[in-house]
């Protein structure tokens, strides 16, 4: 049979003879049967394979790089362990995090502490366990630092820098404006450098840069580079992600190929060829990686026709914060023809995962999939209506393994102390 498939699942994902879909070669719909639903199903494969190919990108065109994995798009310590067995190293945005991105296994020196608003406790962390940079977003990052560094120590820091540049992308993930919450405005920046290179316990090694997310005009990297370039890099500078991805058909980012090719070209032009580049993706390395799984509970029509399903926005809350697309496909009758609403199971109008989704002919119990969930989906995972979070299930081979279990009711009352 020849396989439908568009480019937002996984690699290596087909429809076999029986019109299942198979990931990692496995059969989802057997997934669902053995591990319930709603899951997210991880293709392995899939992600060492994305990681390769940034890595050998950057190869291709320059000597001095390195490759970090921005763990918020999918905090998971199988996930994170994957692409550190690949060479990534990590960026982290919390303590939290960090404490994956550790028991994961990423030596701390290969580790980037982010944030805008960093706590004392969460910077001794990073300190306490030898990150290689911590990432200076504003002054109060810097006092504490110096208070906190011990006597002769010096810890290596970047200086984030707003560059005034909004790409196009949705204004919640736009990150590098003229008004944003992150870094340091390009008219404050000087001041900024000029503290940390006075510092005797600060090591300014480098500027980072974080434009957004979601970006397909890859052009904008250069503009926000050149906005910088009155500044010292200090040798080395963090174009901080960002590439976009398909999450339906009709979506044709740029290839990571040429993604880097603009980031190292603009980089040469703007700021000489001895700079280190170094480059932190996230959504970009795991979002076409993973599915969502899953079970019709309900079909009605009132005015519209609605497929309720036994999750939504606890485990995919895009849609409600972004208006975020997604496609989806009956797991066991791929195609379409019957058109509705998909909708979860919260008690909130606005738990809508897919408007106007063209499903083939649903019936209660059929196991529904949606791609590219792997980003953002697990990591905004909550328990609204006291829903337990899903497990995550890892495929490789025609094998499956669970890395991370559904949570049970018991869990969602144990912080309880009265």
């Amino acid at each position: 049979m020849a396989s439908p498939l568009s480019h937002v699942y996984p690699l290596g994902s087909r429809v076999t003879e029986d019109g299942h879909l198979e990931v990692g070669g496995c059969d989802v719909v057997e997934l669902a049967r053995e591990f319930g639903t709603p899951a997210y199903v991880v293709v392995e494969d899939d992600i060492r394979t994305r990681a390769r190919a940034f890595k050998d990108a950057y190869a291709a065109r320059c000597d001095d790089f390195e490759v970090h994995f921005a763990s918020k798009a999918f905090p998971c310590t199988a996930v994170l362990r994957v692409l550190r067995e690949e060479g990534l190293a990590c960026d982290v945005a919390s303590g939290g995090e960090l404490a994956i991105a550790l028991k994961a296994g990423f030596d701390p020196a290969r580790i980037h502490l982010h944030g805008n608003a960093k706590s004392e406790r969460e910077l001794a962390e990073a300190l306490a366990a030898g990150v290689g940079h911590v990432v200076v977003d504003n002054h109060t990052d810097i006092d504490r630092l110096e208070r906190l560094v011990p006597d002769r120590a010096v810890q290596r820091v970047q200086l984030r820098v707003a560059p005034g540049i909004s790409p196009d992308t949705h204004p919640s993930i736009s990150t590098g404006g003229p008004n944003t919450k992150f870094g340091f405005g390009l008219q404050h920046a000087p001041a900024a450098i000029e503290r940390l290179d006075a510092s005797d316990k600060l090591d300014l090694e480098g500027l980072h840069l974080h434009i957004g997310s979601q970006i397909y005009d890859v052009e904008s990297f250069r503009t926000a580079l050149e906005a910088m370039a009155q500044l010292a890099t200090h040798g080395m500078v963090n174009l901080g992600g960002g590439l976009g991805v398909a999450y339906v058909n009709a979506e044709h980012p740029p290839s990571i190929e040429d993604y880097v090719a603009a980031k190292v070209d603009a980089v040469r032009d703007v700021m000489g060829a001895d700079v280190r580049i170094l480059d932190e993706p996230g959504r970009a390395l795991v979002a076409n990686s993973t599915v969502t799984l899953y079970t019709v509970e309900s079909i009605k029509r009132n005015v519209d026709l609605y497929v309720a399903v036994d999750g939504g926005m606890s485990d995919n809350l895009r849609p409600m914060l972004y208006g975020a697309r997604y496609e989806a496909q009956v797991a066991s009758r791929f195609g379409g023809g019957t058109y509705c609403h998909l909708v979860g199971k919260h008690c909130e109008s606005g738990d809508l995962i897919i408007r106007d989704a063209e499903l083939a002919d649903p019936r209660v119990g059929d196991v529904i999939v949606t791609p590219a969930t792997g980003a953002y989906g697990y990591s905004m995972a909550n328990t609204y209506n006291g829903v337990p979070r899903a497990p995550v299930v890892m495929v490789s081979g025609g094998d499956a393994r669970l890395v991370v279990r559904r949570e049970s009711y018991d869990e969602l009352t144990l912080r309880d102390v009265a």
